[in-house]
């Protein structure tokens, strides 16, 4: 075989013709390399030796070289394997760290570093139903800038916008939990399960947008950020030390964003602008696709490890014994939503929103013991279970 390179030259490429001419013979077998270029002969000894590959001269003529191709590219590969399929019926149960970060369904060489993902276990992360809830997610980004008309005209009484901002004040700093718990998680679980990263990544991004959007419409009017209690930043912080992504799974996304989507449907209801309605029904939406991830990964769960209703139930008695001495949700925040549901200060407005954040209070609830009977939990323990859950909401 005879490769006529031109005046090309390895600073240009010409080694991706010469690799392929040698990957049309076999090992042993020979192709003669003519060209132009100046210093084609000293970068193609260079480059077949680099590469295993024989290298000799042409007596008789100039310009003229032979190469006869070698093992090593062979031996490259020796002892690779594939790491597992590119689908989802080609993810393995235990996928080794020397995989690492190579994409699943790769030919992997042999050799490479030892990479620690601590969360390498299907059983442990997977959820049949992140696939399809990541396609979702993908779909239904929404952007704060052209998703929600922030000139919509709007009359609010003072004292309203400030339990507006109340509000809006207390999510923000939910809202950070609910990003720094699950981007925590993406970072330990091994690559072979992309689709639970790809998952944890956009709820991570959803909360982003979600600070955004309420910390944008606390400040649309020109006031101040309300205030934080350390009750609620205490609760908040037991979520952040919980090691096991189940269980740090079910405390954020199963108890604590699926009270949220009572809180914010009661938000939407009670709004008094059409910005506060619109960011707190995009935000439900988004807040429930991370529920059903939690539901349906904790349902897998459940199917491969009989302990883990017994785990579940440690988990929330452990943070409500942290939790005992704590005034749980901050008073200020508690108010606003009695204001927001009364909609005027008259004795008898505020006895309605007064029961309207009552009935909040059930439905959560009700969305609690609904999501722990799912998990294999019997009414009695789920209602049980529901009351022990932190007075934050999240």
């Amino acid at each position: 075989m005879s490769l006529d390179l031109g005046m090309l030259g390895f600073d240009r490429g010409a080694h991706l013709l010469v690799r392929r001419a040698l990957g049309g013979v076999g090992v042993g077998d020979r192709i003669t390399v003519t060209g132009g270029d100046p210093a084609l002969g000293v970068h193609l000894r260079a480059w077949a030796r680099a590469e295993g590959h024989g290298f000799a001269e042409v007596a008789d003529r100039t310009a003229t070289w032979t190469l006869s191709r070698g093992t090593a590219e062979r031996d490259r590969w020796v002892g690779a394997e594939r790491a597992g399929g590119p689908g989802v019926d080609g993810i393995v149960a235990r996928p080794p760290g020397r995989w690492g970060l190579a994409a699943r369904g790769a030919l992997v060489e042999a050799g490479g570093p030892e990479s620690r993902f601590d969360l390498a276990d299907r059983d442990v992360v997977w959820a049949d139903l992140a696939p399809r809830l990541y396609a979702h997610a993908a779909a239904a980004q929404w952007d704060p800038a052209t998703a929600v008309e922030w000139a919509a005209p709007a009359e609010i009484p003072p004292d309203v916008e400030a339990s507006v901002v109340q509000v809006m004040t207390y999510l923000v700093e939910n809202e950070q939990t609910a990003l720094v718990v699950p981007a925590g998680l993406l970072a330990r679980v091994h690559p072979h399960f992309r689709e639970v990263q790809q998952l944890l990544a956009v709820q991570a991004a959803d909360e982003a947008r979600h600070m955004e959007v309420f910390t944008r419409r606390a400040l649309l009017h020109g006031g101040e950020m309300g205030t934080s209690s350390a009750g609620g930043r205490s609760s908040l912080a037991t979520l952040l030390v919980e090691p096991d992504f189940s269980l740090a799974t079910f405390l954020l996304s199963v108890l604590g964003e699926g009270s949220f989507l009572a809180l914010l449907a009661f938000l939407e209801r009670h709004a008094p602008d059409p910005v506060t309605a619109r960011i707190t029904h995009l935000a439900r939406v988004d807040e429930a696709r991370h529920v059903a991830f939690g539901v349906a990964h904790l349902e897998h769960q459940g199917t491969v490890d009989p302990s883990l209703r017994g785990r579940l139930r440690g988990a929330i008695e452990r943070r409500h014994d942290a939790l005992a001495d704590t005034a749980g949700l901050n008073a200020d925040v508690f108010d606003a939503l009695v204001v927001l549901a009364a909609g005027s200060w008259s004795p008898e407005a505020i006895a309605h929103g007064f029961a309207a954040v009552q009935e909040l209070h059930q439905a959560m609830d009700d969305g609690r013991r609904a999501r722990l009977a799912r998990l294999g939990f019997p009414p009695d323990e789920a209602a049980e279970l529901s009351a022990l859950h932190t007075r934050n909401f999240m």
